[in-house]
């Protein structure tokens, strides 16, 4: 059985819908698939048309009681099950803080049935918790679908090393293989820029032995499709409602892409060195595991000026938290430049567009009229 989770810890990304949709193009090809829905607002069990209030068994019993999967689970189409979920899962957490090896209940239930399904995705919660860590101790893959949106980057680094230290401490088989983005309008420059430098970022971590060394982007963006979001309130996959539309040749290209490619091993790319000054050479060796805080942001750099009409002295930059990724919001071609981002212990009060602020002398900030 091969076992993927879908997971970001922002919501709104396209999770439950991925889940859903790529479940039943497995499950139309003939592939058996088992979903297990992790999440406390039961989206993914209302969007295969089931009631989370008439679960008498579900994932929350198969967490907190030891309730075997096989009588959970229940077919809800043709070779695809569901393992669904209630808003009682919100007080799972709670009830297991005190159980030695909560964080692998739900991989030792999965051991019975692993031979009855081809396929085992997992709709994780917008969280790092419990029934997150309990959805990546039982998986070997992961993928994250993404806005290609700066504010869809902020988190991604951290979520990439959640999964490295899962890894390293719990299931050392657990990889990232593939991000999904959704909603991506080719039309708009900044999704290009984003998916070019998410390519760029795993590309550089080939070959080395961090957990996202054979992840790449799924060729198939998912396209903004009004069908998508219109689908679960009928308690319908897209193929059902909509066979035809973006959406459903999408996420049939994207199961394909998941079943014939996705998590082949992919070779290592050369190494390119630059040539660079004599003290910038002995201060960085020649090969650079990638790390999720090295993850570049779409278009400009921190160093660089963001248009605001005010003047700031330049001031070396400050992280605004110890190891955490750092991005930078995408300038437009037509802005003015400007100068950084002011560090947490920087960040002077919020200035009220009626209200006119005396600038500090100590800053020198000049007010220039917008």
């Amino acid at each position: 059985m091969r076992t993927l989770a879908v997971l970001n810890q922002k919501g709104g990304v396209g999770k439950t819908t991925t889940v859903a949709n790529v479940a039943a193009a497995l499950a139309k090809s003939g592939q058996r698939v088992l979903v297990i829905d992790l999440d406390p607002q039961a989206h993914l069990t209302i969007h295969l048309g089931t009631d989370p209030r008439q679960i008498a068994r579900g994932s929350y019993q198969v967490l907190t009681a030891s309730v075997p999967i096989a009588e959970a689970a229940a077919q809800v189409r043709e070779n695809l099950c569901l393992l669904g979920a209630s808003v009682d899962l919100v007080g799972a957490e709670t009830e297991l803080v005190s159980v030695v090896g909560r964080e692998i209940i739900l991989r030792e239930a999965l051991e019975p049935v692993a031979d009855r399904f081809d396929y085992l995705l997992i709709d994780c919660p917008p969280s790092l918790g419990l029934l997150t860590l309990n959805a990546l101790t039982a998986v070997q893959e992961v993928i994250i679908p993404l806005q290609p949106h700066f504010l869809a980057l902020q988190g991604l680094g951290k979520l990439l090393e959640t999964v490295a230290i899962v890894r390293k401490r719990i299931n050392p088989k657990l990889s990232v293989s593939g991000i999904l983005l959704c909603m991506f309008d080719r039309r708009v420059t900044l999704s290009t820029e984003v998916r070019n430098d998410i390519e760029k970022f795993l590309s550089s971590a080939r070959g080395t032995d961090c957990a996202w060394s054979q992840a790449q982007v799924i060729p198939t963006a998912i396209r903004p499709n009004v069908k998508l979001a219109e689908a679960p309130s009928y308690g319908k996959t897209i193929f059902e409602y909509d066979d035809t539309c973006n959406g459903a040749n999408d996420y049939r290209s994207v199961a394909e892409f998941i079943h014939h490619s996705l998590g082949k091993p992919i070779p290592a790319a050369p190494a390119v060195v630059e040539q660079s000054s004599q003290s910038s050479s002995e201060s960085k060796p020649a090969e650079v595991i990638a790390s999720p805080a090295e993850i570049p942001s779409p278009g400009i750099s921190l160093a660089e000026p963001v248009a605001t009409g005010i003047e700031r002295p330049t001031e070396p930059q400050k992280p605004m938290v110890p190891d955490t990724p750092q991005f930078s919001a995408p300038t437009p071609s037509h802005a003015t430049p400007v100068t950084p981002v002011s560090t947490v212990e920087s960040i002077p009060t919020p200035i009220s567009e009626n209200v006119p602020v005396k600038p500090s002398e100590s800053e020198n900030i000049s007010v220039t009229q917008v």
